[in-house]
């Protein structure tokens, strides 16, 4: 099996945890995540201080352009409308 993959999903996880920035970013991180794929209305946490880390939005982003196949964004959207009326 090639490493590649684990690769990409290192570099995914690296950009969604905020791996540069020591962790810093990681929930809001994963909430950003979760607003694009319209589950969540923003990204707030419970510390309104915790908020994406410097540069992380740009790293989400193109770990999101390179690695579509790591999403579940299309899984999401089929369900989302059904999951947010229960």
């Amino acid at each position: 099996m090639s490493v590649t993959p684990y690769l990409n999903l290192t570099d995914a996880n690296a950009a969604i945890f905020d791996a540069a920035n020591g962790f810093a970013g990681c929930i809001a991180g994963i909430h950003e995540i979760l607003r694009r794929q319209g589950l969540f209305e923003g990204i707030w946490c419970l510390d309104a201080a915790e908020t994406l880390g410097p540069g992380q939005a740009a790293e989400i982003d193109r770990v999101c352009r390179a690695y579509p196949h790591l999403t579940d964004d299309d899984f999401v959207r089929a369900n989302r409308d059904r999951w947010l009326a229960e």
